[in-house]
């Protein structure tokens, strides 16, 4: 009977200490979601880009015309600051035109230089270029042994109402957070512009967008339907340049890590049958002798401390082993 009860008791103060956990958990799961619900502005919803999963991969064909979007409507004010280099978009691990079509591109843009007597130049670009800073300084300024061209901060922020455009290059990562992937948020911003509710007044040169924090962006409304025109014909609607733009920049993010890291988790995932074989072959190999012992233990007549006798007999059947 005093058994049952302590049985009982066990039983209530387990029940009892998983439904405090639980009501625990939902508290703090309802708190913390409350808090981030008053933040003024809207999370983006999951999209289902072609790059997430385990085999996904970038579209490079939306890459290529994000690349188009960009030249056309963002490099005016943004800078792709680190590491885009002309000679990375025909680079063997992630390109997405040919080396004679990354020089054409290149050769687009004018590079602040200077001469072998030091003076200010203006020359067209070439493979091993960045990307140039649209708002470069004269005679041109690089960062470190890199070559990364540095941006005029003061004058870009000059011609933008005081407020500096961010930069690009790693915006996809920087926007990433356990609410949202950079990419959604960079899609929905890009769409999201509204006239602002009843109680919301912008001030001049703000536009008022959900998905920004706060809900007021400096930067107004930047693409339209048929505000460009792509190469290979496809339609030029606002989401179809907020989504080609969106890929781009997730490009400039991840292209040195994404497939090839995919690549290499599947090319493991090939061996490990080889390399399982091989191990489990080794350990029946090593241990075959210990796994076979027979140890018997039996008392002897002698003196008054027992004395061990420890017989071992080995079996050498590796029949019984496979």
């Amino acid at each position: 009977m005093q058994r049952a009860i302590n049985v009982t008791r066990r039983q209530f103060a387990i029940g009892a200490g998983l439904v405090a956990a639980t009501a625990t958990g939902g508290l703090v799961y309802a708190l913390e979601n409350q808090v981030h619900a008053m933040d003024n502005g809207i999370h983006p919803p999951g999209l289902p880009w072609s790059h997430r999963g385990t085999f996904g991969a970038l579209d490079i064909g939306s890459v290529r015309r994000g690349w188009e979007v960009y030249k056309q409507v963002c490099q005016a004010c943004h800078q792709l600051r680190y590491f885009v280099n002309f000679r990375h978009f025909c680079d063997y691990r992630y390109p997405f035109m040919s080396e004679e079509e990354a020089k054409a591109e290149a050769e687009e843009f004018l590079i602040d230089d200077v001469d072998d007597k030091g003076q200010p130049i203006r020359r067209p670009a070439k493979l091993n270029d960045a990307v140039p800073a649209p708002y470069q300084f004269p005679g041109g300024r690089w960062l470190g042994e890199w070559s990364i061209p540095v941006n005029n901060d003061k004058a870009a922020a000059a011609a933008n109402n005081g407020a500096l455009p961010p930069e690009l290059s790693l915006m996809m990562s920087a926007r990433t957070t356990h609410h949202h992937r950079g990419d959604d948020y960079i899609f929905c911003l890009l769409n999201g512009y509204f006239d602002p509710p009843a109680g919301i007044t912008l001030d001049e040169g703000k536009a008022y967008n959900p998905y920004f924090p706060g809900g007021l962006i400096s930067m107004p409304q930047q693409l339209f339907d048929e505000g460009i025109e792509y190469k290979d014909g496809t339609p030029a609607t606002q989401a179809q340049q907020a989504k080609d733009v969106t890929n781009f920049l997730t490009w400039c993010s991840i292209r040195s890590y994404n497939d090839t890291g995919k690549r290499w988790a599947l090319e493991l995932l090939l061996l490990f049958p080889v390399f399982a074989a091989i191990l489990i072959y080794s350990k029946r190999s090593v241990w075959s002798m210990v796994e076979n012992e027979k140890i018997l233990f039996r008392s002897v007549k002698g003196p008054r401390r027992a004395r061990l006798s420890t017989t071992v007999t080995t079996m050498y059947s590796f029949m019984e082993n496979t």
